[in-house]
């Protein structure tokens, strides 16, 4: 099963228009090649805008792990009292 679609470069030049609608309809990426290898991948707006939302939740996974390990971290008691001094604040 092929997770994306090949087009060439020479393709790309003729058929833009098809092609990018083809990719928005299926969130298929399309690999241009040029002399036979990958050269750019192409992705839709919303694949890209959903992939970009992924790396940031990541980031911030990864930031936690690395507070945990580094013990930077804080009890419940001290979240929740935290969050009823916020809440506090705007009563």
């Amino acid at each position: 099963m092929q997770l994306y679609v090949l087009r060439s470069i020479s393709e790309l030049r003729k058929e833009a228009a098809g092609i990018v609608k083809n990719m928005a309809l299926s969130s298929d990426p399309v690999v241009i090649t040029q002399r036979g290898r990958a050269a750019a991948v192409m992705v839709s707006a919303a694949s890209y805008e959903r992939s970009q939302r992924e790396l940031e939740i990541l980031k911030i996974l990864i930031q936690g792990e690395k507070d945990i390990v580094a013990g930077a971290t804080h009890s419940m008691e001290e979240v929740f009292e935290e969050a009823d001094r916020i809440l506090d604040s705007y009563r």
